[in-house]
């Protein structure tokens, strides 16, 4: 099945951790470092800083479809304290949770995009944190773009194939089978 026409996938770094705000359920406290999207109908990535977010949640609006990877439960939270109207109604696929839908349990972006696309994550989001606090936007963006890729990848795999892989705690390589249309 084809993707929609106009898809955007999308990623979030944060200025302070979970640690810092109080706990997981204090991400609207987070702040938002980079933003990145990648867009279909300009088949390119665009980054946002905290200032530039209206021009993220324009570009979010404005598509059939907004694909992300723990992007209901995080990035939506984080996102919130910016937003001026509710993340949750955009149309929205969140990997982690169709998978983990499948599967009972939760996956990382490194076991799937590993596994799949043998593409693992470039960094993680306690590295980010540090390039945050050294000023380091470039490095953030970069690390935050090869995310949003592999989310992509993952997504279009899915698509094709109704199947992502995964290593499991035996270290073998497993099928999950994904329904990534719309419902």
């Amino acid at each position: 099945m084809p993707p929609p026409k106009n898809f955007v996938v999308f990623d979030v770094e944060t200025r302070r951790s979970a640690a810092e705000v109080g706990g997981w359920n204090r991400a609207d406290r987070m702040g938002v470092s980079v933003a990145v999207v990648y867009d279909s109908k300009a088949d390119d990535y665009f980054a946002y800083q905290q200032e530039e977010l209206p021009a993220l949640f324009e570009r979010l609006r404005g598509a059939d479809l907004v694909v992300g990877f723990n992007s209901l439960r995080f990035d939506y939270a984080v996102l919130s304290a910016f937003a001026n109207f509710d993340l949750h109604r955009l149309p929205s696929l969140d990997l982690l949770q169709r998978v983990s839908e499948r599967l009972n349990y939760r996956l990382s972006l490194d076991n799937l995009g590993q596994a799949t696309l043998n593409e693992p994550k470039s960094a993680d989001g306690l590295q980010a944190l540090e390039w945050w606090q050294q000023g380091r936007i470039d490095d953030i963006a970069t690390y935050c773009r090869k995310d949003v890729d592999i989310t992509r990848r993952l997504y279009l795999h899915g698509l094709e194939h109704g199947f992502l892989l995964f290593s499991n705690k035996a270290g073998s390589r497993v099928r999950v089978a994904v329904d990534f249309k719309r419902r």
